[in-house]
């Protein structure tokens, strides 16, 4: 079992900053507050959103606009501005996880460098002006999320997608629905609950007990836990791969041309892909690899690549040289995160108090929160970039979510049962 943190409370009750306080202060606004004080929480939540959804915007619309305007034009008084716009609406949706038509191909994949920013906008916006309470979470969450949907049925109305087709209509506003809860409406908790007066986000899990074993809470945090080593394993993997393929980056760069303000939006773009790319690792690491193109493929043990679009980054993907026979070891590396987070559970732990029981739910959590968490990374990471052989790109989200969460819950399992084996035979674990 987890040991005990009692939650100090104050004479005006009030929650100390014991990071296992449950979160009264919501429960005491609700109570106590008139109406008009109520809406003047959930008015600066709001306030907080219009500041998300504008800020984020312009920074989008303005390269938008100047890579449009800077593109040579094919189309006589077509583009300008108007163009612009258009193209800026549909990254910023793309970023929520928007599909975006592009001619007569559709994109899924979603840059998540654009998203990251996304969430980081809404974060600094509600740490600023909102109030850290439920009602300004509400209040701009849906607001977020209205603006979402508002742009996208503009756009759609603009002619960006097709009409006519009822079924793609409704999942894309299911998809707008979607990413402005969670892009904004995220966005928004990490920046009032972060706030030095804001109820901690850990206070809530004790309402949990009734429904969920702490245990598991425990094996879902350590989930997290093994995915973000993976992650921070796979970004130095990305890095060192831009190393060793820095002359082919530097050619096709070279072989693109164009002006410095040109160059400057190629580099922007790839910002926004890197944290695809650093997916894509994940996948080769753990073992199933990625594609770049229908028929490609890059995995430990083959690196097969047809035509590949004119993107710099990409001259950066493994090659043959990356088949070796110790290359099909890297998935020892994704048990050894997932040996971390066994480790980072068991520290959590009471060691007289655990039960096998306990072990079980522990290694259970983990395994589904880094399968669930890879699954969804993946998709969002992955997808259509385009018509033709570019409608597949990514790493399968099934298969890798799934071998992730073996490996992952592997590691975890292996280092609890031992060291409740050996806290059961009295022996002390360091």
């Amino acid at each position: 079992m987890l040991p005990d943190d009692d939650a100090a409370t104050g004479d005006d009750g009030g929650v100390s900053t014991s990071r296992t306080s449950p979160p009264r202060l919501l429960e005491q606004v609700a109570a106590v507050a008139p109406w008009r004080a109520r809406v003047a929480l959930a008015s600066s939540g709001v306030w907080a959103a219009v500041q998300a959804v504008g800020l984020s915007y312009a920074v989008v619309a303005l390269f938008a606009v100047v890579a449009v305007l800077d593109a040579p034009s094919t189309s006589g008084s077509d583009g300008g501005l108007s163009a612009g716009v258009g193209v800026a609406t549909g990254l910023w949706l793309l970023g929520h996880g928007v599909p975006l038509a592009a001619g007569a191909a559709t994109v899924t994949v979603v840059p998540l460098g654009l998203t990251a920013l996304l969430v980081f906008t809404a974060h600094v916006a509600a740490k600023r002006s909102a109030a850290p309470t439920l009602a300004a979470w509400w209040g701009g969450t849906v607001l977020y999320t209205g603006a979402v949907v508002a742009l996208t049925v503009a756009l759609d109305l603009a002619g960006t997608a097709t009409p006519d087709d009822v079924v793609a209509f409704v999942l894309q506003i299911g998809a707008a629905v979607l990413g402005g809860v969670v892009v904004g409406g995220g966005g928004l908790a990490l920046g009032m609950f972060s706030a030095p007066d804001g109820p901690l986000l850990a206070g809530i899990t004790p309402r949990l007990d009734p429904w969920v074993p702490d245990t598991l809470r425990l094996g879902l945090r350590g989930g997290l836990v093994g995915v973000a080593l993976l992650t921070a394993l796979s970004a130095v993997l990305v890095g060192v791969w831009v190393v060793a393929g820095r002359d082919t980056v530097s050619q096709i760069a070279a072989g693109l041309g164009g002006s410095w303000l040109g160059v400057v939006m190629l580099v922007v773009v790839q910002l926004l892909l890197v944290p695809n790319l650093v997916l894509w690792a994940s996948a080769w690491v753990a073992g199933p690899g990625f594609a770049v193109g229908t028929g490609s493929s890059f995995t430990t043990a083959a690196a097969q690549a047809d035509v590949l679009p004119a993107l710099p980054l990409l001259g950066a993907l493994p090659g043959e040289a990356w088949t070796s026979s110790w290359a099909a070891w890297t998935p020892v590396l994704v048990v050894a995160c997932g040996a971390a987070a066994g480790w980072f559970a068991w520290r959590n732990l009471e060691p007289a108090l655990v039960g096998i029981r306990d072990v079980a739910w522990i290694v259970a959590g983990t395994a589904l929160s880094a399968g669930a968490t890879t699954l969804v990374l993946q998709r969002l990471a992955g997808g259509a970039a385009g018509a033709g052989r570019l409608a597949d790109v990514g790493a399968d989200p099934w298969v890798t979510g799934g071998l992730v969460a073996a490996e992952v819950g592997g590691g975890a399992a292996v280092v609890l049962l031992v060291a409740w084996g050996l806290a059961a035979r009295g022996r002390p674990v360091a």
